[in-house]
């Protein structure tokens, strides 16, 4: 797959996918340790990571979308929202428009508890950013979309062709 090749090009990019290949490992390793020490499973950890990511992009997530993201019977969605709830890691919210809906937000004490965490990996990836110029950083920020983008093509193409299975319960 990610053969090493005689020419320059192929060397760069067998580098390259080891790297991400590492760093891919290395985030699980972070993750997982912030979710040990806050007595969370790998289930909460992804809901939480797509919670902050629907609010980063400015479209709160709701209950059912994150069972779909997830692959969670409601049920299984309502017992994990629960549990980060009871936790203080995320909060409800009713829409305003319409009371029936609801949106996932981080709550404070789960963003505080994961600043708190991932303070010192935010400075140490500022120290390493501020080597390049942002020329640089926008090329990498154009390859790791690019590359994101594909790794989530790639994952929805593997779902699509599994046989129907049910939907999991949460961790």
């Amino acid at each position: 797959m990610y053969r090493r090749r005689d020419d320059r090009r192929g060397q760069i990019i067998a580098d390259i996918a080891n790297d991400l290949r590492r760093y891919s490992v290395d985030a699980q390793h972070v993750g997982h340790a912030f979710a040990g020490l806050h007595g969370l499973n790998a289930t909460d950890l992804h809901a939480l990571i797509a919670v902050m990511d629907a609010e980063l992009a400015g479209d709160p997530i709701t209950p059912g979308r994150l069972g779909e993201q997830l692959n969670l019977s409601s049920g299984s969605v309502t017992a994990l929202i629960d549990r980060l709830e009871r936790g203080g890691h995320i909060r409800r919210d009713r829409d305003t428009a319409d009371r029936r809906k609801v949106f996932l937000h981080y709550a404070d004490r789960g963003a505080a508890l994961a600043m708190e965490f991932f303070r010192p990996l935010g400075a140490r990836t500022d120290r390493v950013m501020d080597r390049f110029s942002d020329e640089e950083l926008e090329v990498v920020h154009r390859f790791m979309a690019e590359i994101s983008a594909s790794v989530r093509e790639h994952r929805d193409a593997v779902r699509a062709a599994r046989p129907e299975a049910p939907r999991r319960a949460a961790d």
